[in-house]
């Protein structure tokens, strides 16, 4: 059946497009350019559109921010449901992998998401978002620790799964005198280290 529009419905769904494309910029400049030296005329630059533009979607340049991270929250989560709902029996290391090389193959996430944490200048609203976008994440190792018949509740054992994943990515990223090849190795060594010791928890 063909769904009524209205101009209101075209009006909304022309305002989401461009608030994607906008973020989708902003996603590309992040991949390209240190978090912090991100302005809005780099992004509006990358969208093709006037930095004073931006502003009519989105009301300051957190709030962009905190899109631009929720997307990416989106993501990885996505991916992990589908290898935890997915299989018969949970692979703890398929999924510590797949949430380790989503971070590295993404580091412009990794870099929004520990900026978010130690950022104290968020206002609650925006806090609430990235917590939300957080749980989402967590959920899926819930989801995954219950398959494992781990002892309920299972939400510290997540919390601290996560923690561990995101320690690995902040202690070995910029590791000195290894290469890029080597270093990725080495966080996925660490990752399925800390994978065994969760699974025999």
């Amino acid at each position: 059946m063909k769904q009524n529009k209205t101009f209101a419905h075209v009006k909304n769904e022309a305002i989401l497009a461009r608030q994607t494309v906008i973020i989708e910029a902003a996603e590309r400049v992040f991949a390209v350019k240190p978090f912090n030296k991100v302005s809005i005329r780099d992004i509006a630059r990358e969208a093709g559109i006037s930095h004073a533009s931006i502003y009519r979607y989105f009301p300051d340049q957190q709030s962009l921010f905190v899109e631009a991270f929720i997307q990416g929250a989106k993501e990885i989560g996505v991916t992990l449901e589908g290898l935890i709902e997915g299989a018969k029996t949970q692979d703890i290391m398929k999924v510590s992998d797949a949430y380790v090389t989503y971070l590295m193959d993404n580091d412009q996430y990794f870099r929004m998401m520990t900026h978010f944490m130690l950022d104290g200048s968020l206002s609650a609203e925006k806090i609430e978002k990235l917590n939300d976008a957080e749980r989402r994440v967590i959920d899926q190792f819930d989801r995954m620790f219950t398959k494992m018949k781990k002892p309920e509740p299972v939400r510290q054992l997540s919390h601290a799964f996560f923690a561990a994943l995101n320690g690995v990515l902040i202690t070995f990223r910029n590791y000195p005198g290894r290469t890029p090849k080597a270093v990725r190795q080495h966080m996925l060594n660490i990752a399925r280290v800390i994978a065994r010791s969760f699974s025999n928890t």
